[in-house]
């Protein structure tokens, strides 16, 4: 991964931006906040087998870039996760937040680079999120609507959503 937690998780560090437009939404622990209110987090990083690995990229149709989850466990219930998609030449940092039954409950996004599309930091486009869980067909264009402008944005942060429910369907679900 290109970035990596400190301060006992609660901000993002970044490695080499080339961008001159990185705007920080939301740090980690304002992210959490948001989607998980007055909860304290435990850190839960994972580190998943090369089996979880190959059955991850199969369930969600997405290629996992490093076996290495940051996730931590909500004490209200669920789980918090960060991670990064390309937008369309720069990565997005973003959060997802799942209920103790593995459905989305919010999705932040926290670092976002590009000059243009950031309209995936909209409030009404992520609410699109909530409810899904990893039976759910996440499409583009379909139960998620693409951007005009942002078309790899929206794609990238859905397709992360979808990773990140088969990691927690396939590492999490049962523990």
């Amino acid at each position: 991964m290109r970035f990596t937690p400190f301060i006992a998780g609660t901000a993002v560090a970044l490695v080499g931006s080339t961008s001159g437009y990185a705007t920080e939404y939301l740090t980690i622990a304002q992210a959490q906040q948001a989607i998980f209110p007055g909860a304290i987090f435990t850190d839960a990083a994972l580190r998943l087998t090369h089996t979880q690995v190959k059955a991850v990229s199969e369930k969600s149709g997405v290629r996992l870039r490093s076996p290495d989850i940051l996730v931590w466990r909500a004490s209200t219930g669920g789980w918090f996760f960060v991670d990064e998609v390309l937008g369309k030449h720069e990565f997005i940092t973003y959060a997802v937040g799942l209920d103790s039954k593995g459905a989305v409950c919010g999705v932040e996004i926290l670092i976002y680079k590009e000059s243009y599309g950031q309209q995936v930091q909209n409030p009404q486009w992520r609410a699109q999120f909530t409810g899904k869980t990893a039976a759910s067909p996440l499409k583009l264009d379909d139960d998620i609507k693409n951007i005009s402008g942002a078309t790899l944005s929206s794609r990238h942060v859905m397709e992360g959503v979808k990773r990140i429910l088969a990691i927690h369907e396939t590492a999490l679900a049962h523990s």
